[in-house]
């Protein structure tokens, strides 16, 4: 006698409820694992997923930003052209109130230096030791100009870099969480509205040009400093050592000393 053959029993195998749910469960595990997997070993091409640990390193004073390297680089850049065009102010200027306004930027310039070595000595920051391609222009413009021609490009020249440097200051100390950069940009925000207001008693200073060139030309949003090693070096590890008493203003150079504290790029 021939056996009958077992009709298939339904809800059963693979393709059961139970399989299917199963399937679809290690699929969906596939689905969200194999993008993990498959960038796992890829680098960032925008470099955004490490922006912060790339641009902020910590110190005992607290964190220090991308901002505040290059605001503390934009300090000392600040008074090694600025000095100098105060010293032929006091000495070129044909009436009492440019020669003032020169005398208060080697004061004023004199002083925020002193403190700038200093932060820039306590958080490992390396600073320029001449003025950039811009500033040398603008002080060989002030050279060659003699008599009133100089009074006017002195006031102009001067109060727009102080235009533009303002919003820096005023950004640098909203929004940075370091105490000595933070106590820096005081000084410095004191220094620059000193130096705004001489400036315009003098007279001299052209608002409506001004106003278009600080509109036209804004200041350049913050980055790292990059800084030529022919053109800056470590500062020393001590305190920055007090301006000379002799006539002539001139900004030290930063010496060799230890190396700075840096972030990968």
């Amino acid at each position: 006698m021939r056996a009958r053959s077992r009709p298939p029993v339904q809800g059963r195998g693979i393709f059961s409820g139970t399989g299917l749910i199963i399937v679809c469960l290690a699929a969906t595990l596939a689905a969200l694992v194999f993008p993990i997997w498959s960038y796992a070993d890829r680098s960032d091409p925008t470099g955004s997923v490490n922006v912060l640990s790339a641009q902020t390193v910590s110190t005992a004073y607290g964190p220090l930003s991308a901002q505040d390297r290059d605001f503390i680089v934009k300090v000392r850049l600040a008074g090694l052209w600025e000095l100098p065009a105060g010293e032929l102010a006091e000495q070129k200027g044909t009436t009492a109130a440019v020669r003032t306004a020169g005398q208060h930027l080697v004061d004023g310039h004199t002083s925020l230096d002193a403190h700038v070595r200093t932060v820039a000595t306590q958080l490992g920051v390396p600073i320029p030791n001449s003025p950039n391609t811009q500033q040398q222009q603008w002080l060989a413009t002030l050279n060659a100009a003699q008599g009133q021609d100089f009074d006017r490009e002195f006031a102009n020249i001067v109060r727009l870099a102080h235009g533009r440097v303002f919003s820096v200051v005023a950004q640098v100390r909203a929004a940075t969480q370091n105490t000595l950069v933070r106590d820096l940009a005081d000084d410095a925000n004191t220094t620059v509205l000193d130096h705004i207001k001489v400036l315009e008693a003098t007279g001299y200073v052209d608002f409506g040009t001004l106003a278009q060139q600080l509109a036209t030309t804004p200041s350049p949003v913050a980055a790292p400093p990059v800084v030529a090693p022919a053109d800056a070096t470590p500062v020393a590890s001590g305190p920055a050592p007090a301006p000379s008493p002799s006539p002539t203003y001139t900004l030290p150079p930063a010496t060799a000393g230890p190396d700075p504290v840096s972030a990968n790029p």
